[in-house]
């Protein structure tokens, strides 16, 4: 019987693939991953890399955490889907586990992050009308200016950024636009009688990991509590232990009238994602007003139910606050004329380019690539640094050593 040989191919064979078949949506590093595990990521050719986005806050806990594996092969073999026309135990065990986990009445469970924003605004503006009594058709959301929080067309119709909104339009109505961390402009604009919520990430990642001034999330919540408005927190990406708290919005000891949860949620197994409130708001909307075919399905509540019990027995909430420290001092002390900001909270970090070329943050990822080590740029001058929360402090240090490293490049 002949030997049976396995063909390998190269990294390039892959981008060809993708680049004929693929949508060009997204400009990847030209990387090719195959496997994770923990920190690291290896490629279709066998480098290893420590992985600094994470999968932008979605593998929190790590790449195929062992715990999360185990309950979704578990679950996988016994039932994934009923649809929502059936309860299953699953669904009403995470629902119990979920709210006494972050103190609310009620869960509504959706996949993406995007999903859980659109059933935040369908749940603010439905409270709107029949809570607050705003005139019909007439209910506002205040967002903030260089936002992310997704990009379906209702998303992106309060968007700053024209690579999201250009010529996807006609853009659906009722947002009002402030800068982020301007409490005196939210003052003015909560004066409006028709203002049923304020959505906000409590930390901007996207934007490049802009942290608001210490007491603007305090004074922002307690400012629509005043005016009778739902603080919508968006911790998709700064929840579940990335910044050195459960969530972001603890730092200043807020809860959110509705949490939005993702990402983290599945430890980056699969999509799940959470709309938390309590009964007063939840309970606006009826049977068949709202909804997902899997939403809640028996294979995401095993697996969310897993990946939030991992957080707390593994203190990452903890590691979070210790590492994010060291790697912040870490930078400083980088010496470089390219290093213009160092900035962030627990292990959500980004680093600020100074340089003339505008594709300089770019040029150093591609170097960082080259030594190991996996970011991504955004907003042209900002990379972002956010690895697994399970990073140890040798690895901190190794990362730190490839970044010094790597910066000479764009001497």
């Amino acid at each position: 019987m002949p030997a049976t040989t396995s063909v390998v191919f190269d990294t390039q064979y892959y981008l060809d693939l993708e680049e004929k078949f693929g949508a060009h949506n997204y400009h990847p590093l030209p990387v090719v991953l195959q496997k994770g595990e923990g920190v690291f990521l290896w490629d279709v050719e066998g480098k290893r890399y420590f992985d600094f986005l994470s999968g932008y806050s979605a593998v929190n806990q790590g790449h195929c955490h062992p715990k999360i594996v185990d309950a979704l092969i578990q679950q996988a073999k016994k039932l994934t889907l009923t649809s929502r026309a059936f309860h299953s135990d699953a669904l009403a065990e995470y629902a119990q586990y979920i709210t006494a986990y972050f103190g609310y009445d009620k869960v509504l469970p959706m996949n993406t992050g995007v999903e859980a924003v659109e059933t935040a605004i369908k749940l603010c503006r439905k409270w709107g009308y029949e809570k607050k009594g705003i005139p019909d058709e007439e209910a506002l959301i205040i967002v903030c200016e260089n936002n992310f929080h997704g990009r379906t067309t209702t998303v992106i119709s309060f968007s700053s950024d024209p690579s999201a909104y250009n010529n996807f339009g006609p853009y659906m109505p009722g947002f009002i636009q402030i800068p982020f961390n301007d409490l005196k402009t939210l003052e003015n604009v909560l004066q409006n009688k028709n203002v049923a919520g304020f959505l906000v990430e409590p930390i901007q990642g996207e934007a490049g990991v802009k942290v608001p001034d210490e007491g603007y999330l305090r004074k922002a919540s307690d400012l629509c509590k005043d005016a009778n408005v739902l603080f919508m927190a968006d911790e998709i990406q700064t929840g579940l232990c990335r910044t050195g708290k459960m969530l972001a919005c603890d730092h200043e000891n807020v809860r959110p009238d509705i949490l939005i949860l993702g990402k983290a949620l599945s430890g980056g197994l699969l999509p799940v994602s959470a709309v938390l409130a309590d009964d007063e708001v939840m309970l606006t909307i009826k049977p068949g007003e709202h909804g997902s075919t899997y939403g809640g399905n028996p294979l995401a509540c095993k697996v969310a139910i897993a990946a939030l019990e991992v957080l707390k027995e593994e203190n990452m909430a903890e590691n979070a606050v210790v590492l994010g420290e060291q790697f912040r001092k870490g930078l400083e002390n980088i010496k470089s004329k390219h290093i213009k900001i160092i900035r962030g909270k627990g292990l959500l970090n980004a680093m600020v380019i100074d340089h003339p070329d505008k594709e300089a943050a770019w040029k150093l990822c591609m170097e960082l690539k080259e030594n190991g080590l996996l970011a991504k740029p955004t907003q042209g001058d900002k990379i972002r640094f956010a690895p697994p929360l399970v990073i140890s402090k040798d690895q901190i240090e190794e990362s730190i050593e490839i970044i010094e490293k790597s910066i000479s490049v764009l001497d």
